[in-house]
């Protein structure tokens, strides 16, 4: 068994190997706190999420960091505009953040630092450049020498000379333009933190590296983010954390967007969809098939048709979980196992699109067990598909979904009442042969959102998808 990783360093598909024999570290770019969470965000925190599952059922040990920036220009800019505390918007957001990875079923990190719990790890690094040339003081400010370190770049792959930084507003006495900001001299009005150069506050570059070494050290397996942060995040925090002696990450593992009309998802184009209003009107459970069943190296899409593909999609799953429940009688444990064909698509770079390909076929197998009433083959596929489904966090009868079973509780039983009464009807039709009353009655429950499906023990009546 080898899992098998795209390296953006490498530009290639690389032999996954620890550092530490049984273990794995992951650092992930979480979110800066400015706003609320729409789906594009969450993305990145889900596909980690599968990663970091990925690994454990493999049988790693596996410290998962995923970090807060909560303290930034945008968040500064935010709080003006707001006339409100910078540490109040961070905090509100922040929590909106892990609403969202809750409502989609993310495992909590292993730790979840923010960036102004580490100053001090900061100070440190700053003064270790400096005294190794690779940094230098101007005007109250810190700022990295991008010259000083050979290697720069080379993530991202561009040209020293045909490169330009992204603005940074109010920064003065660089030495060369390219240089980027790790301290920010205080301005008025905004937070700060007394250090040795004076107060002001981090570069958000600076947090990671910091950040990164306190909870990993100085070498770590796996890097991970969204595509656009490349450049200049990533290629900022592998100048500052190699400049300084750190090894850094062995494997850097980039996700692709979701975007709209084209377009990467983006509060500043105004296409975004918020998490908070999403599961208002879509099962969580349903969210995560759709953000976390592509791979996670493909763009997504969005459109609502696209999530009703999905709905449709997991809805075959979960109906037939349902229904080999209801035959055995009660709860089927998942397999110990997953099958080969799954385990080698996952293997391979977290192949999830051909992974659900094999929990497809499984359902498929289950179902025409169910239909020649072969009660064991069908629970031992059942069995199966709740072992890969759990890996994916998609199991529907795991019960960190229950309550999305209990949402409607209220309501099912009135509409189980009032459903049955009218299949009453149907089936009164079908006893004297009216086919097109009884027709005409199943279609109009299925134009109302219901299936039904007539089985040896009677109609039975399911929701479907929208």
């Amino acid at each position: 068994m080898t899992i098998r990783l795209y390296d953006t360093s490498a530009r290639q598909i690389r032999d996954f190997t620890p550092l530490v024999p049984g273990c794995v570290s992951i650092y992930l770019c979480g979110a800066t706190v400015q706003a609320a969470p729409h789906i594009g965000h969450i993305r990145s925190g889900l596909n980690f999420d599968i990663m970091r599952r990925w690994f454990e059922y493999r049988g790693y040990d596996v410290t998962f960091i995923r970090n807060v920036t909560d303290i930034d220009d945008k968040i500064i800019t935010k709080s003006a505009e707001q006339d409100r505390p910078w540490w109040s918007i961070g905090y509100q957001n922040e929590r909106a953040f892990n609403d969202g990875y809750t409502a989609l079923g993310c495992l909590p990190p292993t730790y979840e630092p923010r960036a102004t719990g580490h100053v001090t790890e900061m100070v440190e690094m700053m003064q270790g450049l400096i005294e190794r040339g690779h940094a230098y003081e101007a005007d109250g400010s810190v700022y990295f020498d991008v010259r000083s370190y050979p290697q720069y770049l080379a993530l991202s792959r561009q040209d020293l000379d045909k490169m330009i930084q992204p603005a940074e507003d109010g920064i003065s006495g660089k030495r060369d333009p390219r240089d980027f900001a790790m301290w920010k001299a205080a301005k008025p009005g905004e937070p700060y933190w007394n250090t040795p150069f004076g107060p002001g506050r981090p570069g958000w570059h600076l947090e990671c590296s910091a950040m990164a070494h306190k909870y990993l050290g100085s070498a770590f397996d796996v890097h991970g983010g969204g595509l656009d942060l490349i450049f200049p995040h990533h290629e900022n925090e592998i100048a500052q954390a190699k400049a300084f002696g750190d090894a850094f990450a062995a494997y850097w593992v980039h996700n692709a967007w979701v975007t709209m009309a084209g377009e990467k998802m983006s509060k500043s184009l105004g296409n975004s969809v918020l998490v908070s209003e999403m599961v208002k009107t879509w099962r969580p459970i349903v969210l995560r098939y759709y953000l976390g069943t592509p791979h996670y190296r493909s763009m997504i899409e969005y459109s609502p048709a696209a999530l009703r593909e999905a709905e449709s999609a997991f809805a075959r799953i979960e109906g037939f979980a349902q229904r080999v429940v209801e035959k055995a009688g009660g709860v089927v444990a998942p397999a110990a196992e997953v099958p080969p064909a799954f385990a080698e698509a996952m293997d391979d770079d977290m192949g999830v699109p051909q992974a659900l390909a094999v929990v497809h076929t499984t359902v498929r197998q289950g179902n025409s067990a169910l239909s020649a009433d072969d009660k064991e083959a069908a629970v031992a596929r059942l069995a199966e598909v709740r072992a890969m489904l759990g890996v994916l966090g998609l199991d529907p009868l795991d019960p960190q979904w229950a309550g999305e079973a209990d949402r409607g509780e209220d309501l099912h039983g009135v509409v189980d009442t009032l459903v049955r009464l009218v299949l009453q009807q149907r089936e009164a039709a079908r006893g004297r042969k009216d086919w097109g009353t009884a027709d005409a009655i199943r279609d109009q429950l299925n134009q109302s959102g219901l299936v039904i499906e007539d089985s040896p023990d009677g109609p039975r009546w399911t929701l479907g998808p929208r």
